[in-house]
């Protein structure tokens, strides 16, 4: 017997249940699920999370989120409690990669009820963005807000290690995708740029993905 198996179904299926879905194919990634993870499924710790970021035009003339598309809220749904979200469960993280334009390279836009904008002039603001995150607790039913700011000082053009690699996953999904925003991303390129992160005491995951991103090469070339 052969099946087929659609993310797009498992996610609409653990959405409609608010629970999780996960393709496990190997015994080590049914550890991962079932032994290192499993609090954080079954502990939710909020629900109902959404995360907004505003990044201040003085630094930054435009963005794009990669990834998350079918995650995207309406600008008026941060705020509207009627509006579903996500569960995080214990031990959950989450990260969001941005592609920017910088300031001075493109033209930003005008929005209203913005932090770093009145009535279309830039607030004069070190500030590089505002990440603003809202939730409930597992039994509430009224949200919460948290704001936190980030100064434009904290900038480093130089990547972390942990941000490299994220960046290179990140990149392995749009040259799978065949992503119009690829650019000059290849698996050669995602290699290059994960490998460095990649140490004889790193963590089994990392170590995973390269073996993931050389089979899918391997593959492209058969």
């Amino acid at each position: 017997m052969s099946f087929t198996i659609k993310d797009n179904k498992m996610e609409a299926l653990a959405d409609n249940g608010d629970g999780n879905y996960h393709y496990i194919d190997t015994m080590f990634e049914a550890k991962k699920v079932l032994v290192d993870e499993m609090g954080g499924t079954l502990i939710t710790v909020a629900k109902d999370v959404k995360i907004q970021v505003e990044f201040n035009p003085k630094y930054v003339s435009g963005y794009r989120l990669i990834g998350y598309e079918n995650r995207l809220l309406n600008k008026e749904d941060f705020n509207n409690d009627k509006v579903d979200a996500g569960e995080i469960g214990s031990g959950h993280s989450v990260t969001a990669l941005y592609e920017i334009v910088p300031a001075g390279e493109g033209n930003p836009e005008e929005e209203d009820g913005l932090k770093y904008q009145t009535g279309g002039d830039l607030v004069d603001s070190t500030e590089l963005l505002t990440v603003s995150l809202r939730y409930k607790a597992p039994n509430g039913s009224k949200s919460s807000l948290l704001t936190y700011p980030v100064e434009s000082g904290s900038y480093s053009p130089e990547p972390s290690e942990n941000l490299s690699f994220a960046a290179a996953v990140a990149e392995f999904g749009m040259v799978l995708r065949d992503s119009e925003n690829r650019g000059n991303a290849t698996y050669d390129t995602v290699l290059a740029l994960a490998e460095p992160c990649v140490g004889r005491d790193t963590d089994d995951y990392k170590k995973e993905f390269l073996k993931l991103v050389e089979t899918a090469r391997e593959t492209q070339r058969d």
